[in-house]
């Protein structure tokens, strides 16, 4: 795999998978001393300039990441074509993403697969719940998942 230099993360609203992804990542990928990755999101149905959830920049907050001063940006040519790798959190995103963009199939990949070999793995879901509407609960159980996932991810880029 060519040296990554660009990530962006996509959800739906961009208001908080994508964003809570963007804000663990960046802050993994500068400890690791890799900060001069850029790191990105966007949504497939974003609405540009919105902020996050109150409960995205709550959960955040308490893991010490500060993400209330991002904005929800919908997905464009130029987000796509600047990106050297493209995750998504579901099989749909993939999917719209890929319908959008064919040319982008080979930097798009699932947040739970990217850098996994066929027999790592699981059997799992690999879509990414949407937490807009649920409670906090839920909202930190997804943080979770995303933060474990880019933890992941920050040590193989």
């Amino acid at each position: 795999m060519k040296k990554v230099k660009s990530v962006l993360l996509v959800c739906t609203g961009n208001s908080c998978r994508s964003i809570m992804a963007e804000g663990i990542l960046k802050k993994y990928l500068k400890e690791l001393g890799k900060g001069d990755i850029e790191v990105t999101s966007a949504g497939v149905h974003a609405i540009d300039g919105a902020g996050p959830t109150i409960e995205t920049i709550e959960v955040a907050k308490r893991e010490g990441i500060d993400v209330s001063d991002l904005r929800s940006k919908a997905l464009t040519d130029e987000l796509i074509k600047k990106a050297d790798l493209i995750l998504v959190m579901t099989a749909y995103h993939m999917d719209e993403v890929i319908a959008r963009w064919p040319d982008a199939a080979p930097k798009i990949h699932m947040v739970k697969q990217f850098g996994i070999n066929s027999e790592e793995q699981a059997c799992e879901d690999l879509d990414i719940a949407d937490p807009i509407g649920m409670d906090e609960s839920f909202y930190e159980e997804i943080f979770s998942l995303i933060k474990k996932e880019m933890e992941r991810i920050a040590r193989i880029l």
